[in-house]
Order: structure tokens, then sequence, then C-alpha cells
């Protein structure tokens, strides 16, 4: 249901693809604001601003690789020159499709991996700092990974795991760092989040096991003290509500959303 939670606010969201990035994306433009997409693939933005907002009223996109400080300044400057600034940055984008442990670790690998999923994440945040310095606060939201505090036993990500596990250790110090300018920064921790990558996970633990579907989903369920699965759009709600002035004394923290698979 829309609500006004973001009302007149001009939110970067980077990593915008068919999943998480495009929900986010998407509900910021639901609850009131201005979406700024960001991601490397032009035509999967395009087709995600087309898709959130028919008109383009209120969506504005960017081709990003946000291992490249410039792209990184570019989008935040599109952001200023399309909408007059920036009220929050949310992190989407990362490098999740590298598996693996610490005996067949590609350490070149894992560099490309923090490279992008931590070293891209502090690129993007620091080409934002200077608009949101200039609203007199703002938010800053990263995506982090339940795997970073409690390894799954279905699949190997240690690489994953590792880099986003040292972007909220990051989160930790910027809060402290950008705290006296009310900018806040926080991160959400998904677990098994229904959407396109664990969709694919559930087709080819069914395929390779020669289970249903419905049977894979169902363990997966079984782990969660509620009785489904959490979904993208519940990870975007989450983000909304930690980018909004609803969470304005809400800093230097981390929210799961797993539908209680894991509580702390």
């Amino acid at each position: 249901m829309p609500s006004s939670l973001l009302e007149g606010k001009t939110v970067v969201v980077s990593g915008v693809g068919a999943g998480l990035g495009h929900q986010v994306a998407a509900a910021v433009v639901r609850d009131g604001g201005n979406a700024v997409l960001g991601a490397r693939t032009e035509a999967n933005l395009a087709k995600s601003a087309t898709e959130i907002d028919p008109e383009g009223a209120h969506t504005a996109y960017r081709a990003t690789d946000i291992t490249d400080e410039g792209q990184c300044e570019a989008l935040a400057g599109l952001a200023r020159e399309r909408f007059g600034g920036i009220d929050a940055v949310v992190h989407v984008a990362a490098w999740d499709s590298h598996f693996g442990g610490l005996e067949d670790a590609d350490f070149a690998t894992w560099q490309r991996v923090l490279d992008v999923n931590l070293l891209g994440t502090l690129r993007m945040t620091r080409a934002c700092l200077g608009a949101l310095r200039e609203r007199r606060g703002g938010s800053v939201v990263i995506i982090g990974t339940q795997s970073a505090i409690a390894a799954p036993s279905q699949v190997r990500q240690a690489a994953y795991a590792a880099s986003k596990g040292a972007l909220t250790s990051a989160m930790y110090s910027l809060a402290r760092e950008v705290g006296p300018d009310r900018i806040r920064v926080n991160t959400v921790l998904p677990g098994w989040m229904w959407g396109p990558p664990v969709e694919a996970y559930v087709r080819f633990a069914s395929q390779s096991e020669g289970a249903s579907e419905a049977e894979v989903r169902g363990r997966l369920v079984s782990r969660m003290a509620l009785p489904e699965l959490a979904t993208d759009g519940d990870v975007a709600d989450a983000v909304v509500f930690l980018a909004s002035d609803r969470a304005r004394a809400i800093t230097g923290q981390s929210l799961l959303v797993n539908a209680g698979e894991i509580m702390r």
C-alpha cells in the first residue's frame, strides 16, 4: 500500500536489476520518493525504470560500475542534476555469484569480490556524502547478508560472506564519522529471500536432487520461525523505513529480515 514515508526524498539505489534492487527502487517511488537507479547494464536499468515509473517523473538512471569512482560520482551528480540533491543511498550492488570456501579459494577472485562489495559500496557512499551533507542529514542503507554472521549449510560463499562482514564492520566506523552531520548508516541483513536468486537455487536443487520444488522450498521454510520465506519486497520495505525520517534516531545498526531463521 502506498505511503508518504519518502515524500519528496531522492534515493540513489545501486545494483538495480530484476531482483532486490528493482524492488527497492519500486518501493521508493511507491512511498513518494524519487529513485536514481545505477547498475552496470543500461538495458536493465531502462526496463526497471519503465516498469516502476512509466512517465519517468520520479526515476532517473545511469549505467554505473561501482568499482569506478568516476562512475559513482556521475550517478550522484545525476541525482543532483535531476532532483536537486540526495536524501539517501541504498547499496544493493554486489558480487554474489562466487562460490566456495578457503581450501579451494582463488584469492585473486576474492580481491575482486572485496573490490565490488566492500570498496565499491564505500566508493558510492563517498560520492554521495557531499549531497547528503547539503541536506543537513540523510541515510545510508547497506544490504548485507545473514551469511556474514551464520554460514548456511546449503551453500558455501566464503568470499561473499567475508566481504559483507567487513562492510558491516565498516558501517560502525562510518556511522561515527558522519553522525555529526546527521547522516545515519545502517545495514539490512537478508536471509533466504524469495526472489530471482533463491528461485534459481530451488529449481537447481529440485533438478539435482530429484525432489519437487515445493519440497525444496518447504525445507527452507521449515527453518523459519514464521511459516514462510521473507521476500525481496519485505527487505525493500525494511530499507524504505531505514531511509525515511521515521528512523531518524537509528544508526550503526544491523536489521535481520529473515522470517526468524536466526534471532539475536
